[in-house]
């Protein structure tokens, strides 16, 4: 069997990466082994300003520009939603927080997102005593709906095996690479934090963060917008919510646990004072970086190897605009963004 790319891993970032292959008609085939979750659990919201800081997140304009359309062609693609647009409304803690808002509402990065009035009607079951900041062009997608349609669709293609790959096992034949009956011309990885155990880039400076989230159900909270403040609270529909979440550095399992339910619920007895019952409970490990910058870029001895990882958080948002750069350099060599490149690490 021969094929241009082996794609190794089918979260957010392998698929945006296959999007463009298809796009370009392009022979591929994917290795998924389910043992990355991230993509599946993870909350799926899109959102221009790190609310932390009121600052603008890296790129975020660009990435906005590309990751839209891109998500509206999946949903023309497969007749399905998977894009829940909504305002997020961010609970200030006290006037110098309305007095930051205000500040950061003027710059230039912000100011298409940010609405610089202080909203102050009292919401019932929420409490914030200093009112609200809007924010903008915000949404969810809806990742494990879209990873596992689109597993669906790959396994109808018979374009994807289940199955955990061997890179042991890769073999270097001048120009190409042969993986046991396939011969390819570039293997892509994007493996998430499986990436520490790859034999070729597991020198890249990945950390995993463990990330817990529970759903409830809340019939008197009756809110239509993602309220953020020491966790966020985002409406699934029929009075159910996704609480979200914690970020456990020593626990690399996948595994949910009585802590990270004991730490959501203390959090959120100070956002909302209205009765719930807790339905579900979900865990996952996010790849991220020292520098909180991707991995995007070719192996610096072995060319026709490469790797698309370390979207963090904010993977809707980064994952399609890197998927095309990497795509174009490998392709028609353009250049990647320095601020990405795994160059940085040689």
């Amino acid at each position: 069997m021969k094929v241009d790319y082996i794609i190794v891993g089918l979260g957010l970032a392998g698929l945006a990466f296959v999007e463009e292959l298809i796009n370009a008609n392009k022979t591929f085939l994917v290795f998924e082994d389910d043992s990355q979750t991230s993509s599946l659990v993870a909350g799926g919201v899109y959102n221009p300003v790190i609310l932390k800081r009121f600052t603008p997140v890296w790129n975020a304009k660009q990435q906005l520009e590309i990751a839209m359309p891109f998500y509206e062609s999946l949903e023309r693609k497969f007749d399905l939603k998977f894009d829940q647009k909504f305002i997020i409304k961010k609970v200030f803690k006290s006037i110098e927080d309305q007095n930051n808002w205000f500040e950061a509402s003027d710059k230039p990065l912000l100011k298409d997102y940010i609405d610089p009035k202080i909203e102050s009607i009292k919401r019932e079951g929420i409490l914030a005593d200093f009112g609200f900041g809007n924010v903008n062009e915000a949404g969810r997608i809806d990742t494990k709906k879209l990873v596992k349609t689109y597993r669906t669709f790959l396994k109808k293609e018979d374009k994807i095996k289940f199955e955990k790959f061997e890179h042991q096992k890769i073999k270097f034949n001048e120009n190409q690479l042969v993986y046991k009956d396939i011969t390819t011309n570039r293997i892509i990885f994007c493996e998430g934090f499986g990436m520490t155990k790859n034999l070729f880039f597991n020198y890249l400076p990945l950390n995993e963060v463990k990330g817990e989230l529970i759903t409830i159900h809340a019939p008197n909270l009756n809110i239509n917008f993602l309220l953020k403040s020491t966790l966020f609270v985002l409406p699934l529909g029929n009075d159910n919510y996704k609480i979200g979440a914690t970020f456990n550095w020593k626990d690399k399992t996948s595994n949910i646990s009585e802590e990270g339910k004991e730490e959501l619920v203390e959090k959120l007895k100070k956002v909302i004072d209205v009765d719930y019952k807790i339905i579900d409970q979900n865990a996952g490990v996010r790849p991220t970086v020292r520098d909180r910058r991707p991995l995007v870029g070719k192996h610096p001895a072995y060319p026709n190897l490469a790797i698309l990882n370390g979207l963090g958080t904010r993977g809707v948002m980064i994952a399609p605009a890197l998927a095309n750069q990497l795509f174009q350099h490998l392709e028609n060599g353009e250049e990647l963004d320095k601020v990405s490149d795994i160059k940085r690490f040689e």
